[in-house]
């Protein structure tokens, strides 16, 4: 604050005046760097926020007036009005209250557009949760920033709200240091507040690099000897800083690659239709990748300003009938976020092929761990404890939801659920059979022959693993259940028994789908067994144990067979979304195999359960 008192510059007013005008007119010219004397390793790096953390002032007033049929370029020439004693200098020193910065700016307003001005509009979209969301391109940089060792601090021209707050909508323990003009009295671009920050930072200029949008701001810190970046997208200045800090700042998405020929997007149709969606006009790059792991339907992380998104769609070219249902999944995930089932937020479901070349879902990325290793590795016997009771109890979660309740009740076939499923796998089998599988045939005969009486009729996810939840990061909370594309309403036990199928497959395997717990010691882990899960969960739903078991999984291992059958054959004509599928060929029959054994103990249980009978008297 002590500075408030010393702030009387007249050079303020040309400053000021430069800075806007170079806002207007310079905004897409090609980033530079101010030069500077000196050098050395940087120590801290300071942000401006508006235009660098969070969307440009400029860029929204812009946007404001497009859609309220102001004037365009009102807000702008009414900013630099009046130079340091205009009302939006005075505001961003702290010596004009709202009320009076309302009043006066939007007479300005008003008087270069010839007409009434809302600019209490305008100030409520500016500090809206909506717009002033800090781009996460940002939020990674400062987060490896810190984590290299190096301080960061946010140097900021803002203002008072109504409630005597500043405006300041960033988590201040991103920073080390943070300098406010509202609250010192004093704007970039007089040297004295960069003094300020570098003071309280503990440096010398040399040692820190900064950020802004405005060439006056850089220019002025450069004079000092900071080096500068301008910022005209988050994403350009970032790999600039990258450059000169010798490391990266990006956030590495896990489970994730470079989008694969056989399977890309055209960018610049995705682009437009997401920024008519989403409402935004940035202008920085759409960031695609791939996820890598095993998916029937390719799926990708998008990054558009600070939007982060998932795209689900369908594999290109001749599709198996009934398969790939995006459609299936969007309703699920839309009607179960309304019962409290942790699921991504879905954003919209493009039916429309000439966006991307078929149909897609929308919805929001949900950042946490995805645990591939059954087996937990490197968590502690009572963590693991603890992921497997909250996978036992978010299935819980989904089987009492109230179908009439979220409008799912004419969701899939009702009654005969585990007949109808056998005979969909069944013809989702032959219609990708590739070879004459011996177990597979088997089950084929088996399974119509042992149906078991359906008891309970619920939403199904249909393929309820470990792999397909999202856990936070601290603790053992499940924070979204994914791929839904199997989902209907039937018996619950399916689901069950698909939670258990990592219980009966080696930890060897090298591929991720088949990498199980059946040579793992389960009490050194702390992980349940199949048996003490299903009880576990039995005891939650407050059902009693079937005494079928063996069926649920021997038809539980068949539909794995089938899917990975189909997956396979997919990857013989470069339509399967992950390369490690070519691998797979022998996936089927091994899959097959292991449901034969349940299907050879269910017909020993039975068996066994047999009335004992007379033998035949012989004559």
């Amino acid at each position: 604050m002590y500075i408030r008192q010393l702030f009387q510059s007249s050079r303020l007013q040309w400053a000021w005046r430069a800075a806007f005008l170079e806002h207007i007119q310079g905004r897409h010219q090609r980033a530079r760097r101010w030069a500077h004397s000196g050098g050395g390793t940087y120590k801290a790096v300071i942000f401006d926020m508006g235009g660098v953390l969070i969307p440009s002032p400029g860029r929204v007033a812009a946007e404001w007036e497009l859609q309220n049929h102001i004037l365009p370029g009102t807000i702008q020439k009414a900013w630099i009005s009046g130079g340091e004693n205009g009302p939006w200098i005075k505001f961003m020193r702290g010596v004009m209250t709202t009320e009076d910065f309302l009043q006066e700016f939007g007479r300005l307003c008003s008087e270069i557009s010839k007409t009434s001005v809302p600019v209490g509009s305008f100030l409520s979209l500016l500090t809206s949760e909506q717009v002033a969301k800090q781009f996460p391109v940002m939020t990674d940089a400062i987060t490896q920033i810190r984590a290299k060792g190096l301080r960061t601090a946010v140097l900021s021209n803002n203002f008072y709200l109504p409630n005597g707050k500043s405006f300041l909508p960033l988590d201040r323990k991103q920073f080390d240091v943070v300098v406010e003009s509202c609250l010192e009295g004093v704007c970039k671009p007089d040297p004295r507040i960069y003094r300020l920050c570098l003071e309280r930072l503990g440096l010398q200029p040399s040692e820190s690099i900064f950020l802004d949008d405005l060439g006056p701001n850089l220019k002025a810190a450069a004079s000092l000897g900071i080096h500068t970046i301008q910022v005209n997208d988050p994403e350009t200045a970032i790999k600039e800083l990258e450059a000169l800090l010798g490391f990266t700042l990006r956030m590495v998405i896990p489970n994730t690659c470079p989008v694969r020929k056989t399977v890309e997007i055209p960018r610049d149709s995705l682009e437009k239709y997401l920024k008519d969606l989403l409402g935004t006009q940035s202008t920085g790059p759409l960031e695609l990748l791939q996820f890598e792991q095993r998916q029937s339907n390719p799926t990708y992380y998008v990054r558009l300003a600070n939007h982060q998104l998932v795209l689900r769609r369908k594999p290109p070219g001749t599709l198996v009938p009934s398969t790939h249902a995006l459609e299936r999944e969007f309703r699920t995930m839309k009607a179960l976020a309304n019962a409290g089932v942790p699921v991504p937020k879905v954003l919209d479901l493009c039916k429309d092929s000439w966006v991307i070349g078929n149909p897609f879902y929308l919805m929001e990325y949900c950042p946490g761990l995805i645990y591939r290793d059954p087996s937990l590795p490197g968590l502690e016997l009572s963590q693991r404890q603890a992921i497997y009771t909250a996978m036992n109890r978010v299935l819980c979660k989904i089987h009492s939801v109230d179908l009439k309740a979220v409008g799912l009740q004419d969701y899939g076939k009702h009654g005969d659920y585990i007949s109808h499923q056998v005979q969909t796998w069944i013809k989702q089998y032959r219609a990708s059979e590739t070879r004459t599988i011996p177990a597979m045939e088997r089950l084929i005969q088996w399974l119509p022959c042992h149906l078991p009486r359906q008891q309970k009729m619920t939403v199904v996810h249909g393929d309820f693993r470990l792999d397909n939840l999202v856990f936070h990061p601290e603790k053992a909370e499940v924070l979204a259940v994914l791929h839904w594309e199997f989902s209907t309403v039937g018996d619950p036990l399916v689901d069950v028994a698909c939670s258990c199928l990592a219980h009966y497959l080696p930890s060897s395997s090298p591929s991720s789908l088949l990498r199980g717990l059946s040579d793992c010691d389960f009490t050194q882990l702390g992980i349940p067994t199949a048996e003490e899960y299903l009880r576990m969960y039995c005891l939650h739903s407050e059902i009693p144990p079937p005494e079928n078991w063996n069926f649920y999984m021997a038809f539980s291992f068949f539909r794995m067979a089938a899917v990975v059958q189909g997956i396979y054959k997919h990857s013989l004509t470069g339509q399967a979304s992950s390369a490690a599928t070519k691998q797979n060929e022998k996936l089927t029959e091994y899959m097959s195999n292991l449901a034969w054994d349940f299907a050879v103990k269910e017909g020993f249980r039975v068996f066994k359960e047999m009335p004992a009978t007379k033998p035949p008297v012989r004559i």
